[in-house]
């Protein structure tokens, strides 16, 4: 017989918050599930610029010829901020402030926080 009782496994973490399928666990403690209301606000933009290496490039090649001119054609997308979860509950009020770097770090997140909501509802 194990000495410590079998822990739930977590379903999804997102920053410093997991849920299990009963139960919510924040660094302030384990709180039930249900209940629970959860907030999503992306707080990220995304620019479009000519990245460095284009900038070099151009230069480096424009004093042999002008088709290094054609080189700031290029265009490069930069995600910068971050995502800010909000989790309340019964004796439960967490957030957390995410950094991400691209669109698709922002749609996990998003899907993360779609599915503990799912949790929530199934409790």
């Amino acid at each position: 017989m194990h000495p410590y009782p079998a822990q739930p496994p977590i379903l999804v973490t997102i920053g410093d918050i997991a849920c299990t399928q009963h139960e919510v666990i924040t660094p302030a403690g384990r709180f039930p599930i249900g209940g629970t209301t959860w907030s999503f606000t992306d707080l990220s933009r995304t620019t479009r610029g000519i990245p460095t290496w284009a900038i070099v490039c151009a230069i480096v090649f424009a004093l042999f010829c002008l088709l290094g001119l054609l080189f700031l054609l290029a265009k490069e997308d930069r995600t910068e901020g971050w995502v800010q979860v909000v989790v309340h509950g019964p004796g439960l009020a967490h957030q957390v402030h995410i950094p991400v770097n691209s669109p698709f770090a922002v749609a996990d997140l998003g899907n993360r926080v779609t599915y503990a909501r799912n949790l929530s509802f199934q409790a």
